[in-house]
Order: C-alpha cells, then sequence, then structure tokens
C-alpha cells in the first residue's frame, strides 16, 4: 500500500474518531465528569485540523472520480472530454498539496514544533578557539532570531577572558521555534586559523549545541522535594566578581542528577525563575526520550560529546563552506551564514525532518 493509501485509511479513522468525540462532548453524563471531559476536548482539538484535510480531500477524490467517469464515457462529447481532461489536471494537482499539507500536519503532530525553546551552546574540543566558535554560534542564532523577530532573552553565561563562551544559555520565543531551530542539537565544527595562531595553521575545533522545547508547568510536574537549591556568588571571566551578594543560583534535580544554574541576573528570585524554566525544558526532553526507549537520545548525546569526530555540521572558512553532514549539503556563503542568514539551511533540514517523518509513520501505519 502506498504512503497516501495508508494516510487515507488513516484519516478516515481520525474522522470518524471526531464523530465519536463530538457524540461524547454532548453526553451529560461525560460533561459532569471533568477529568474525561477535559481528556476529549484535548482529542478533539488535536483532531480538528486532520479532519478539517480529510474532508477537502475526500471531496476533491470523488470530484476526480467523477472527472474520470466524465472522460471513460464522453470520448465522442469532444468538448465535455477536454473541459473534464482540464478539470481533472486542476484536481489532481489539488490533491497532490493537500496530501502534503496532511504530511505537514503529522509532522508538527507532537506538539512541540509550536513551542518556543531553550538553548544551549557548550564549547568542545578546541580550548580558546571553541570558546570562541560557541561564541559565533550564538551571535548566529541571535541574528536569526532578529531577523524572525523572535525575542531572545539570556539565561546563562561563562564567559572567557577572550570574549568566547565556555557555555551559553538563552530562550528564544516566538511562533514555532522549536520546529525551525530543533535541527540544530548536535556537534558544530570549525576549521580556520585563530585569531590567536600566529603560525597561520588552520585548526579544527568544536562547540555542542542542544535545542529544548520550551514548556509549562502542566508539561511537566517538578517535586520541590526532588530539589536542592544552591546561592552562591556569581564571578566574571578569571574569577572577577560581578555581584557582592550570594544572587547565583544552582539547582540539582536528584532524580535524574540534572543540574541547572544561572547568574545571569542580579536577582536571586529571577536567576531561580529562569533556572526552573530550563530545568523544566531539560526534565521535559530527558522524560520524552526516556519513554522513547533510546539510549542515545537522552540530552548528553543529543549534543554530542564535544569531540571533533561528532559533527552534524562543519564550518569551513578557508573554502567559505558550511557542511551539513546529515543531508550532505554543501553551502558556499558561509560570511552569510555567520551573520544569521541560515534559512537555507533551517529549511532543508526541515523538509529532511518531514522524510523521515513520513517514513516512521509509512512503517506504523
Amino acid at each position: 500500500m502506498q504512503i497516501n493509501d495508508k494516510l487515507l485509511k488513516k484519516l478516515k479513522e481520525m474522522f470518524e474518531r471526531n464523530n465519536e468525540l463530538e457524540k461524547h462532548l454532548s453526553d451529560p453524563e461525560i460533561i459532569a465528569d471533568n477529568t474525561r471531559y477535559t481528556s476529549y476536548v484535548k482529542e478533539h482539538g488535536k483532531l480538528s485540523k486532520f479532519v478539517a484535510k480529510y474532508i477537502k480531500l475526500d471531496e476533491t477524490l470523488k470530484q476526480i472520480e467523477e472527472a474520470n467517469t466524465i472522460i471513460s464515457e464522453n470520448s465522442g462529447d469532444r468538448d465535455l472530454y477536454e473541459m473534464a481532461r482540464d478539470e481533472l489536471g486542476s484536481l489532481e494537482e489539488k490533491e497532490i498539496e493537500l496530501f502534503e499539507e496532511v504530511k505537514g500536519c503529522f509532522f508538527t503532530e507532537g506538539g512541540d514544533a509550536t513551542k518556543s525553546a531553550i538553548m544551549e551552546i557548550r564549547a568542545g574540543t578546541g580550548g580558546d578557539e571553541a570558546a570562541l566558535f560557541a561564541a559565533d554560534l550564538f551571535k548566529m542564532y541571535s541574528r536569526y532570531a532578529e531577523k524572525q523577530k523572535w525575542k531572545l532573552e539570556m539565561m546563562d553565561s561563562s564567559l572567557t577572558e577572550i570574549g568566547g563562551f565556555k557555555e551559553v544559555t538563552f530562550s528564544i520565543e516566538g511562533p514555532s521555534v522549536y520546529s525551525k531551530l530543533c535541527f540544530e542539537s548536535g556537534t558544530h565544527r570549525v576549521q580556520r586559523v585563530p585569531s590567536t595562531e600566529t603560525s597561520g595553521r588552520i585548526h579544527t575545533s568544536a562547540a555542542t549545541v542542544a535545542v529544548l522545547p520550551e514548556v509549562e508547568d502542566v508539561d511537566v510536574k517538578i517535586d520541590p522535594k526532588d530539589l536542592t537549591v544552591d546561592t552562591f556568588r556569581s564571578s566574571g571571566p578569571g574569577g572577577q566578581k560581578v555581584n557582592k551578594t550570594s544572587s547565583a543560583i544552582r539547582i540539582v534535580h536528584l532524580p535524574t542528577g540534572l543540574v541547572v544554574k544561572c547568574m545571569d541576573e542580579k536577582s536571586q528570585h529571577r536567576n531561580r525563575a529562569k533556572a526552573m524554566r530550563v530545568l523544566r525544558s531539560r526534565l521535559y526532553t530527558f522524560y520524552q526520550e526516556q519513554t522513547k526507549n533510546e539510549r542515545d537520545k537522552n540530552r548528553r548525546s543529543q549534543i554530542g560529546s564535544g569531540d571533533r569526530s561528532e559533527k552534524i555540521r562543519t564550518y569551513n572558512f578557508p573554502q567559505n563552506r558550511v557542511t551539513d553532514h546529515r543531508i550532505n549539503l554543501n553551502l558556499y556563503n558561509l560570511e552569510k551564514i555567520m551573520l544569521g542568514e541560515i534559512d537555507d539551511l533551517i529549511v532543508a533540514m526541515t523538509e529532511f525532518g518531514k522524510q523521515e517523518k513520513m517514513k516512521e509513520l509509512a512503517e506504523t501505519l
């Protein structure tokens, strides 16, 4: 069975389930049961976009069938035959468009696609040069966010004396941020002559990127008893004091061992609030991956070890080239990419993600 036939069968099942839910939602007994009613409302809401596509698709397929019938039965009537042929061509184009829209709906079905994101960039192999590259990646994503009119907020950072980042955590808020940036997770490798290099040799360094969906309290429950919270004084590069009070926050989630710290704000209260936002996103991702039972998809393997051999993308400055190794894509406009013009990379990886999602879907249908 072809993927479109499988999709159509799945859509029909969703349509029938939607009709069942509508009956349930008008049942006084279920309305009185808040838990069941809320559950049905959520399920009905998730199905609504699929049902709308199914109705359009079902109507289009019926029109295609009618057009084919006219063509087969009226070959002698030239005008009617030509009219049906023209209409059939338009209807088949519409069918293709609708199936693509349906695939897009399945791609964003998980719910995370519409969320904002929290990003973490860490210097990997390469010392000071890796930290400078981490800072360059931060600038690249910052400029891309600005072009998209998204809101960026610093959460935490650890600067080096020469202006690099050992690590930096920030949130990006806007429509469908996570769906566009989720494929940036992994190890990014840079090949260039460092500013600190006197002999002109090309060095290879790496930085890791993690992209987490930003979640609300309702998405993940955190028991305060599972947390240890410490305060400490924040400091700048080289141990410089930037705050005389203990405003920095470190939170440890005991059941998982996840550690979050935040020292970007002068207020302990604001640092704690930011740290909790990061912890919620990390826990949400951790539990999702645990549910999928995929060993290499916990947070650490998502971003890689930072070793040069683990890479999703290479930024080669001497060749003015950016290579995404997952899809064998080479772009020769590195300077513009580092200025935040990463749309070609985002679009290509999103399309790749859709194709992978369709493969997974085909196996389950």
